[in-house]
């Protein structure tokens, strides 16, 4: 890849050296590579159900298997601009799970640097090969292996929500962008019905069982809840009641282009996402407005979509 940009020691910004065994730092620490992807990060920390969902739902959410336009479109209208525009950018994308948005990203001829804090980058590298233009990484999102100012776009979009603190990670995230450089994320929006949801006590229980339990608890809710959502997908009274008592997940209503087969996957996949990741933090516009404008970014753009609230802003140039 032609001005690659380089991996760099996550803590310290140092430069990495390149051996057959993998990257290592002057004073002889590696960081080894595995399916040739550079792993940053001794284990997966609490994204480890996420890296259980996107191996064994790894071709569920990509437009290319499911032969629709889903992703596709929410990638589009979270960058506010054809996907053409990112020919020959510098892009950036963490917590890119099993690469759905990637696969657009690498289509529309960006050089694309993936990464995510859990093993899903494996399911990116079966999804995605060695394609030229990809770079993969296993890496944190507070401490990302690449230098600051590096990226023309940095895109992260069903992430800031899962971690730790979206107030740092977007800052995290918007020291990566040139200066000129756009960021793009999106966010669950915060609103009363999402706390009156069934599934809310469910996830204090779910997010302590180990991974692979959570599933198994998780694909039993789907099997006997989804005939149910599905029975009244055609009754919008129907489906805001069993919605507000039921913490299955169907999107039968949002996604009509899903076979009842492809729902029932996606139900598998989401219900245990919801469910079982360790945070789910929410904002508002002005919420997130204010956030970016603290950062020092221009051309600030917040509206509702994508899955709550999406932004844009530019770093500005010196």
């Amino acid at each position: 890849m032609a001005d690659a940009v380089p991996f760099v020691e996550p803590e310290t910004g140092e430069a990495l050296l390149l051996s057959e065994a993998g990257l290592r730092t002057s004073d002889g620490r590696l960081f080894a590579r595995d399916l040739g992807i550079p792993r940053f990060v001794p284990n997966e920390g609490y994204a480890a159900s996420f890296g259980l969902e996107w191996n064994l739902h790894r071709e569920t959410q990509l437009d290319s298997r499911s032969g629709t336009t889903i992703s596709q479109d929410r990638l589009t209208q979270a960058l506010g601009h054809p996907l053409v525009d990112l020919a020959g950018k510098t892009v950036l994308e963490p917590g890119c799970g099993a690469g759905r948005f990637t696969e657009h990203l690498l289509a529309a001829g960006a050089n694309v640097y993936a990464f995510d804090l859990s093993t899903s980058v494996d399911a990116a590298k079966a999804n995605l090969g060695d394609h030229p233009n990809l770079v993969l990484a296993q890496a944190d999102i507070m401490k990302p292996p690449f230098p600051r100012d590096s990226f023309d776009l940095v895109v992260c979009l069903g992430v800031l929500q899962y971690t730790p603190s979206p107030v740092d990670t977007l800052a995290s995230l918007w020291g990566l962008v040139k200066p000129g450089g756009r960021l793009v994320v999106d966010q669950y929006r915060r609103e009363i019905r999402r706390w009156l949801k069934a599934d809310t006590l469910i996830r204090l229980v779910m997010t302590r069982l180990e991974p692979h339990r959570a599933r198994a608890v998780s694909e039993r809710m789907v099997k006997t809840l989804f005939p149910l959502h599905w029975a009244v997908r055609g009754s919008i009274s129907g489906r805001a009641l069993l919605t507000r008592v039921s913490p299955v997940y169907v999107y039968a209503s949002a996604y009509p282009s899903l076979s009842k087969a492809q729902h029932y996957e996606w139900s598998m996949l989401d219900t245990f996402n919801h469910l079982t990741g360790q945070f789910e933090r929410t904002t508002t516009v002005p919420e997130m407005r204010r956030r970016l404008e603290a950062l020092g970014g221009h051309e600030i753009e917040v509206l509702r979509g994508g899955n709550g609230v999406v932004a844009r802003a530019t770093k500005p140039s010196p």
